[in-house]
């Protein structure tokens, strides 16, 4: 399971990814690096989003964000945050995403089918304004039980379900047959910082 600051992130990012008419370009570089070799992949993305801190509720511990395109959204701070009283209505959270997804080709694959996860809990960085990280890992092994060659398809059975698979170059779908296993991991991290509201001008 995501974490909750994870999927602050990843909302935000979304928002700043979906096309916007009359709106100035969100400050997300969401291009992704790939790298392949045979019978391997991998993409990662890098991103980076400020909002603007709307509301802050200390009972609840709830914090209202102004993100991308003016989306809004209300995140519940846990008591991994220990420095909420230091952030204030008008201050600016920047969140630096990173995520990667590589998959690995295991000829006549002997491993169990399986599903680990693992997530790093959120540190406080020591500054003078809050800060802190967290970072999540997900990694599956699952069988390849289909190849369509005219649809340039595989069918993965993983631990939990069944899904198809195109794989767009053709050297790396001429290696796959069934019998085979994919292994995937995917990796996610959230840099996490707060910067101080800039005085009114008087």
């Amino acid at each position: 399971m995501k974490r909750p600051l994870i999927i602050v992130g990843a909302a935000l990012i979304a928002a700043a990814s979906m096309p916007a008419y009359a709106q100035p370009k969100a400050n997300a570089d969401t291009a992704p690096v790939t790298s392949t070799a045979p019978g391997a992949t991998s993409v990662a993305t890098r991103s980076t989003v400020s909002a603007t801190v709307q509301a802050i509720d200390p009972k609840t511990r709830q914090v209202t964000l102004k993100g991308p395109y003016d989306r809004v959204i209300t995140v519940t701070a846990g008591p991994e945050v220990t420095r909420l009283n230091e952030i204030k209505v008008g201050d600016t959270v920047v969140m630096n995403f990173s995520e990667a997804l590589s998959l690995t080709l295991k000829k006549d694959g002997r491993e169990l089918r399986s599903r680990r996860e693992s997530a790093a809990p959120f540190r406080p960085v020591e500054g003078a304004l809050p800060a802190g990280v967290t970072s999540s890992r997900v990694e599956v092994v699952a069988d390849v039980i289909a190849v369509d060659a005219t649809a340039q398809t595989v069918t993965l059975r993983g631990p939990k379900q069944t899904m198809e698979l195109r794989v767009s170059d053709p050297d790396q779908f001429a290696l796959i047959k069934v019998g085979d296993q994919i292994q995937a991991t995917y990796t996610e991290a959230l840099a996490l910082s707060v910067e101080t509201a800039a005085p009114a001008k008087k």
